[in-house]
């Protein structure tokens, strides 16, 4: 479904833009990923919208066969991309886990807001955007994906999300539509 409405309080929530993970090869440029979301960022600050910038520093316990992607984690692993230019007002998140809600007081900070909306953008599609467009979906936000501000490892498995699953967790859009609604 498209974006059929704005809002009053609607926040931006961009997912893992993080050295660590936009360096790994990815099915769509992450460059192109990231400058959407940056642009998305500059235009929902510009309303005083609620930025939200989620980071991951850990994983899910418990048994499973695939590593974490990269290996060894160099230093600056977990530090957003400089170009999404975090601003003061931004609200940081950090997670140990895919979705940004589990464990973080995410959920709390965007009612404390008055957020009923949430845009969602970043990486990776199948893992933190669609864990936290899910999160977001049971907790009751109108849950937007940015479809063009977001990629996966497996373009099989991104294609996936955004045919076959997002559209029972919210709505579908492109940066463009976003920012035009924006105005």
């Amino acid at each position: 479904m498209p974006l059929t409405t704005l809002d009053p309080t609607a926040a931006l929530v961009v997912i893992d833009l993080q050295k660590g993970i936009v360096g790994l090869p990815l099915a769509h440029p992450a460059a192109e990923v990231v400058d959407r979301a940056m642009r998305l960022a500059r235009a929902f600050r510009a309303r005083r919208l609620p930025v939200v910038l989620v980071n991951v520093t850990g994983g899910a316990p418990g048994r499973i066969e695939a590593t974490m992607p990269g290996g060894t984690r160099p230093a600056d692993w977990a530090e957003l991309v400089a170009e999404l230019d975090r601003q003061p007002g931004d609200l940081l998140i950090t997670k140990q886990r895919w979705g940004a809600f589990h464990g973080t007081s995410l959920d709390a900070d965007l009612k404390q807001r008055g957020v009923t909306q949430i845009f969602l953008a970043g990486i990776s599609t199948t893992r933190g955007v669609e864990s936290t467009a899910r999160g977001a979906h049971e907790l009751g936000y109108h849950v937007v994906l940015v479809v063009d501000a977001m990629t996966d490892r497996n373009g099989d498995a991104h294609r996936n999300s955004v045919a076959n699953v997002f559209p029972s967790l919210g709505e579908t859009t492109t940066t463009d539509e976003v920012l035009k609604k924006l105005g």
